[in-house]
C-alpha cells in the first residue's frame, strides 16, 4: 500500500527516528488545543474590556458568545479523550519526584542532569492534571454563568461566587498553556516537531525520554 510522502500524515518512520506520537494522537492534541484556543481567546475578551477586541478575529460578539459554551464543551471532551489515550503514560513514577526537585536543570535546559524520565516528564503530567481540574471547574461554573436566569433569587449571591471561580480557573488554564507553549518551542527544541509531524531523533528521544526510548527500542536490542 502506497505511503504519503507528506511530513505530517506519512505512516513510515526514517531509521534514524522514532515515532513519538501516532496520528491519533496528533488530531487529539491539536483538537483540544484549538477548542481551547477559541474558549481562551474569547474568554479574556469578555473577562475585561481591555481585551474585547479578540472577538473581532472570532467572529465578532455574539458568535464568540455562543461559541464559547459550545467549544468549551468540546475542550472538555477532548482533554478527556486525551487522558484516556494516554492514561498509562501520565502516571507517576518515582522518577517523577526526583524530577521535581531536581526541576531547575530542567528550566536551564540541563537536562543530562535530570533523572531519566518515561514517555511524559513530571512537568508534563502535572500539567496535564492542572488542565482537567480546569476543565471540571470551568464547565461547571460556565452553565451557572451560561443561564443565570434559572438561578432562584433566594441564593442569586451564588453567582458572583462562580463568576470568580471560573475566572481563577480560566486565568490559571491560560498560564499553564503559556508554560506549556513557551517550554515545547524554546525550552526543549523539537517538541514542536514531534507533535506535528509525529517522530523525533533517538538521540533527542535518549536525552529527554531515556526510560521511554529504552522501552520503545527493547525489542530492537534483542535482534
Amino acid at each position: 500500500m502506497a505511503t504519503s510522502k507528506h511530513a505530517v500524515l506519512r505512516t513510515e518512520v526514517p531509521s534514524d527516528q522514532i515515532m513519538r506520537y501516532t496520528w491519533v494522537e496528533r488530531v487529539c492534541h491539536w483538537a483540544t488545543a484549538a477548542t481551547y484556543g477559541y474558549c481562551g481567546l474569547s474568554g479574556l475578551a469578555f473577562f475585561t474590556p481591555y481585551l474585547y477586541w479578540l472577538v473581532i478575529p472570532l467572529g465578532g460578539g455574539p458568535t464568540a458568545r455562543f461559541w464559547h459554551p459550545a467549544l468549551g464543551f468540546g475542550f472538555v471532551g477532548f482533554i478527556f479523550w486525551m487522558g484516556f489515550l494516554w492514561k498509562d503514560d501520565f502516571k507517576f513514577i518515582p522518577e517523577d519526584y526526583e524530577w521535581n526537585r531536581k526541576v531547575m536543570f530542567y528550566i536551564t535546559n540541563q537536562d543530562e542532569k535530570l533523572p531519566p524520565q518515561a514517555r511524559f516528564d513530571a512537568g508534563q503530567k502535572v500539567f496535564f492534571y492542572v488542565m482537567i481540574a480546569t476543565a471540571v471547574v470551568l464547565p461547571l461554573t460556565g452553565i451557572v454563568m451560561w443561564f443565570p436566569e434559572y438561578i432562584p433569587r433566594s441564593i442569586h449571591w451564588l453567582l458572583p461566587v462562580v463568576v470568580f471561580f471560573h475566572s481563577v480557573a480560566a486565568l490559571v488554564s491560560v498560564g499553564m498553556i503559556i508554560i506549556h507553549v513557551y517550554m515545547g518551542t524554546v525550552i526543549v527544541p523539537g517538541s514542536w516537531r514531534a507533535i506535528t509531524v509525529g517522530y523525533v531523533s533517538r538521540g533527542w528521544a535518549m536525552l529527554h525520554h531515556a526510560l521511554w526510548y529504552r522501552k520503545m527500542t527493547r525489542g530492537e536490542e534483542r535482534k
